[in-house]
């Protein structure tokens, strides 16, 4: 149980961090483009990237499963999942699996936007049954 409050307060943590630094960029950028989102999944990317590999290099206070699991689960998907999908995706790729992290990206992002939009077509249909 004490392990699922950590990642809940990691993911209580990271979601503040987003909204905040996604509010922060988008007011500070005109346009059309999502820079805030983007800055976010670039940024939750690169975090996610350097403590994951931390213990590798000899981090050992992020060796132990608790503050794996707060900073990585927690923290860093609370901050964007997005962070979690290019670490697994880095995994495949040094594992040399290209081809199962290509499809992985291609069918994620491919699959992602189309749940995306099933999601919108479903949401203004009952909206036009009202």
């Amino acid at each position: 149980m004490y392990l699922y409050l950590l990642i809940a307060l990691g993911g209580a943590l990271g979601s503040v961090a987003r909204h905040w630094l996604s509010e922060t960029v988008t007011a500070r950028f005109d346009g059309v483009f999502p820079w805030g989102t983007f800055v976010v999944n670039l940024t939750g990317c690169l975090a996610i990237g350097f403590l994951a590999s931390l213990p590798g290099l000899g981090g050992r206070p992020f060796s132990s499963v608790e503050t794996r699991c707060f900073f990585l689960t927690g923290v860093c998907g609370g901050y964007t999942t997005f962070s979690t999908f290019s670490a697994q995706t880095l995994t495949l790729l040094r594992a040399g699996d290209t081809l199962r992290a290509g499809a992985y990206v291609v069918s994620s992002v491919t699959l992602c936007v189309l749940g995306v939009w099933v999601g919108h077509l479903l949401a203004s249909s009952l909206a036009a049954a009202r």
